[in-house]
């Protein structure tokens, strides 16, 4: 049997955010024709994919599976268009499935975590409005779940790609490496022109993931497979991968060092340290925000830097000398 070269496709959408792009890739090889990633479910969104097909010469009934990578809404947005048109085994990492289906129980129980989280932090009534935001979007969240049949990825799933698993931005984030052809679909493990954020999530459990400890071990990961390129899930495609992985682990590092002086110095909550380093974007992008100074602190705690004291209900950090 002759070998099958992978050809790969690129859907690239603009976007005006500061992602610069939704991408997602038409994938031809051993495995058949496959969508890693599927954009977001939007009208520009659906004619960029088909005109991409045209393009090509391919259409819908041509796809053999979609795979993808985590189960954030800018990668899954065309699923259910297409299956709706073209009944396709969709393949998803195992952790993302409860997310995609939009298990009632666990949303319920992220919205408790969240609360005794940022109380933790001493978010005070910042905390609280997020967790009203959270209440509020039970609704959207039911709108955007998956009605396609959802298949968890093994490691032996496809012949020709091998998946990774690369948890920090998501708990559920996967990559998919061809060692012989050299080339990584990275989702949003690793992006060019920015870093990815390492989302504070919790468990099936509840407990709180160490978000950017697990992204740190996710990036040394990658940095260890052979690759021309990474098909990154935004902007330009990567090169460079193990140089611009070293650039983001120092970039983790210098955060977390920015934020143990600020310890130093005597700010002692997270909450306070995230409206002092971040200002105004405490209150406009709270979320996100208080994801990195939580992970960061995480990291700190987990390398000896920091210890924490829970008084009132508050952790308060300090350094070790």
């Amino acid at each position: 049997m002759s070998f099958l070269p992978t050809e790969v496709f690129p859907v690239i959408v603009p976007t005006r955010s500061s992602l610069k792009s939704f991408n997602f890739y038409i994938v031809k090889n051993e495995d058949g024709l496959s969508l890693i990633d599927a954009g977001v479910n939007t009208t520009k969104c659906w004619e960029f994919f088909n005109q991409a097909l045209e393009d090509h010469g391919f259409t819908l009934d041509d796809f053999d599976q979609i795979i993808l990578t985590h189960n954030h809404e800018d990668h899954v947005g065309l699923v259910d268009r297409i299956v709706a048109q073209h009944d396709i085994p969709v393949y998803v990492p195992e952790r993302s499935i409860h997310r995609l289906k939009r298990d009632r129980s666990f949303f319920q129980m992220r919205i408790e975590f969240f609360a005794e989280l940022y109380k933790e932090m001493g978010c005070g009534e910042a905390g609280e409005r997020q967790v009203e935001k959270l209440k509020e979007a039970v609704q959207y969240h039911e709108e955007k779940k998956l009605h396609a049949e959802l298949t968890a990825i093994g490691p032996d799933t496809f012949s020709t790609l091998t998946p990774v698993e690369t948890p920090g931005h998501s708990p559920d984030h996967m990559i998919f490496h061809s060692s012989s052809e050299k080339m990584i679909f990275g989702g949003d493990l690793l992006l060019k022109h920015i870093s990815s954020n390492a989302l504070v999530e919790p468990d099936r459990k509840g407990n709180r993931i160490r978000t950017v400890l697990e992204h740190e071990r996710s990036l040394e990961r990658c940095a260890a497979l052979d690759a021309d390129v990474v098909y990154a899930g935004h902007g330009e495609l990567i090169r460079d991968h193990r140089e611009l992985i070293e650039k983001r682990l120092h970039g983790i590092q210098r955060k977390a060092n920015r934020i143990l002086k600020q310890i130093q110095s005597g700010i002692h909550t997270a909450s306070e340290l995230a409206q002092t380093m971040y200002q105004d974007k405490y209150e406009i992008q709270f979320s996100l925000v208080m994801s990195e100074i939580i992970g960061h602190l995480d990291y700190l705690e987990a390398h000896g830097k920091v210890e924490k004291e829970k008084r009132d209900g508050v952790c308060y950090y300090s350094s070790i000398n």
